[in-house]
């Protein structure tokens, strides 16, 4: 008995001590410095990579990731793009087609770990490296590196001599220790989409010919040294090409470490409320006019309006980058096509900005969770954007054509899969950003707009720089509404379900001079709370509001016409009827989801007469 008992405590610790440390985080802190031969488009670069791991387990083995060697004829990106029955249009075929010159690699020449040589083994863009000694729990190694590279032809988010002319865009750049967490290694090969990393310091030295002007990750350190060139507004590129300068840049608590270099860049600075807001393009007929009415006219709003509804920028400075091949987010800044609209050109900004919030300071596992990375942004870019341009109706309708389009096709997968798994790049797109979105504007028709504001800001203060998971969003939006949700998400994020209700009948009661029976129907396998808008023939109108049994809650109304709260409607019941009070005479209409707000697949069963459109 006595030894049951110990067997038992001992049970009990090891849960209790595991679960205190479930949300432990490895850290890393990098030291590099780059010198870059711009005539072969090479440069050689020196690591030392301090990694501490704060995790229960004891590792034999790290993993980097080596993102340039993907840029190379049959690669797994290339071979994904090839046999994709949609392939991506910035890839295509090109990779197939590059010449060696052209290529992307990565090439170890020493790896030391504590002063000792380390074997490793490179599998394409994953180096395996077996560790001379154990890493012990709550213990630090440093890893040492000597590494060449080449920066491939510009064809996916990197790469050098971009189609608008950008010498180089340097993203993914430099040997990157993989994530560790409590699922273990994220050692994913590059094939196109996203990624995960460890929280960590950056401190970067990058020498260029000294024409060339930089911007990025981070802060510069040496703005004297750099000179007028970093200070300039609008003068040119005043340096000697046949002489060099190196960049000093610092970051700290980020995920990644992203920059761009060209010759002809210009750079501009915005103060908002003391954050510096840096902006660096090339100056033409397609772009001067365009960036400055965004600089100068929509920089501030932007950002004011990101920090009000869903928090405080986390950094003291943040760059746009005309770079890339479309738009790419990173830690302190983003790489994007220049040569736009302003409306496109506003848009992508917006975008790429508010990935500042959901991803460079939450930093979901972007690649398992694609639709709280893209799906959230999309949500908030939508949301801000209607605010800064005064925008009426419903914001997230293009998403909802997006996400029936992808339905009506045939096409729709659970969105709570690895990014590069998608069988189609139709599926993942409206996946992770529409169906990202919509999930958002739904849990806010479930739960009310006040409750939905608040739990917004408090996953966000709460979860910034800690790696969240789905739960730990749920779990705080059910906080916050006072409600069960998680049923939702399981049905909207891990299904290929969908939501369809519609008004079956609407006949007399057993007092036809006073009562009208309706009977509503549930034909997608998705249940929802349901609102039923009643417009009678002397214009008022009157609210039947039906929560989820699933909820054990109801949503406050914040609505101007009379709400009735109606009993719950059990999921397993495909039919609903209730009572109102006047007889059928009297009813003009009646509309499910009023406003739209429910993902429903088919609306025109929304409505009584069937002629009526719930948009009416």
């Amino acid at each position: 008995m006595k030894n049951r008992s110990i067997f038992f405590l001992l049970i009990l610790t090891t849960s209790i001590a595991y679960s205190q440390d479930y949300r432990w985080q490895q850290a890393v802190d990098y030291t590099m410095e780059i010198a870059m031969d711009v005539d072969k488009h090479q440069y050689a670069g020196v690591q030392t990579l301090n990694y501490t791991n704060n995790s229960p387990d004891t590792l034999d083995k790290v993993y980097y990731h080596l993102y340039f060697n993907a840029f190379q004829p049959g690669s797994m990106m290339d071979v994904r793009s090839l046999t994709i029955s949609d392939p991506d249009r910035r890839v295509g075929s090109r990779i197939s087609k590059l010449e060696e010159s052209e290529y992307g690699w990565h090439k170890i020449n020493k790896l030391h770990q504590d002063g000792k040589d380390v074997s490793f083994n490179i599998m394409e863009t994953v180096m395996e490296v077996a560790l001379n000694e154990p890493l012990l729990p709550n213990t630090s190694t440093t890893f040492y590196m000597e590494f060449d590279a080449q920066v491939p032809l510009q064809v996916r988010r990197s790469g050098r001599d971009s189609a608008e002319g950008i010498d180089y865009s340097m993203t993914q750049w430099y040997p990157k220790m993989s994530e560790y967490d409590h699922k273990g290694w994220h050692a994913y090969q590059y094939v196109g989409r996203e990624f995960h990393s460890p929280w960590g310091n950056f401190d970067v030295k990058i020498t260029l010919p000294s024409n060339y002007l930089v911007g990025g990750t981070g802060v510069v350190q040496n703005p004297s040294e750099v000179g007028h060139g970093y200070q300039v507004d609008k003068i040119g590129r005043l340096y000697d090409p046949n002489k060099t300068t190196t960049w000093h840049f610092k970051a700290e608590n980020v995920i990644d470490f992203a920059w761009a270099a060209d010759p002809d860049y210009i750079h501009e600075i915005v103060d908002v409320d003391g954050l510096k807001v840096h902006y660096f393009y090339q100056p033409g007929p397609k772009t001067t006019k365009n960036w400055t009415n965004l600089i100068e006219n929509y920089t501030v709003p932007l950002f004011r309006e990101m920090q009000r509804q869903f928090g405080k920028y986390p950094f003291s400075d943040y760059t746009v980058l005309q770079g890339g091949d479309g738009g790419m987010e990173y830690p302190m800044c983003t790489l994007i096509t220049g040569n736009r609209s302003f409306e496109s050109l506003y848009g992508v900004t917006s975008h790429e900005l508010a990935h500042s919030w959901f991803q460079m300071a939450l930093a979901t596992n972007e690649s398992l969770y694609a639709w709280i990375d893209e799906g959230f942004t999309s949500f908030a870019d939508a949301e801000v954007t209607k605010v800064v341009f005064q925008q009426e109706g419903n914001v997230h309708e293009g998403a909802y054509r997006g996400y029936k389009a992808l339905v009506d096709r045939g096409f729709n997968e659970p969105a709570n899969q690895h990014s590069d798994h998608f069988n189609t790049n139709f599926a993942y797109g409206v996946s992770a950003y529409s169906k990202g979105e919509l999930l958002l504007s739904q849990l806010r028709y479930i739960m009310g707009e006040e409750a939905f504001s608040r739990g917004m800001r408090r996953f966000y203060n709460t979860w910034k720089f800690r790696h969240p998971e789905p739960n730990d969003f749920y779990r705080v939006m059910e906080k916050e509404a006072d409600m069960n949700l998680q049923w939702f998400g399981r049905y909207w994020i891990n299904t290929t379900k969908t939501i369809d209700y519609g008004v079956k009948s609407v006949k007399k009661g057993d007092n036809p001079k006073k009562e009208t029976v309706v009977t509503l129907e549930r034909i997608g396998l998705i249940p929802a709370p349901v609102e039923a808008t009643v417009t009678y023939k002397n214009g008022k109108t009157e609210l039947f509001y039906i929560p989820c049994n699933e909820m054990y809650g109801r949503k406050t109304m914040n609505k101007e016409n009379t709400c009735n709260n109606l009993p719950d409607w059990a999921w397993v019941a495909p039919e609903y009827s209730f009572v109102i009070t006047r007889p059928q005479k009297d009813i003009k209409s009646i509309v499910l989801d009023r406003q739209n707000e429910l993902a429903d697949i088919d609306r025109e069963n929304n409505a009584w007469p069937v002629a009526i459109t719930p948009s009416n």
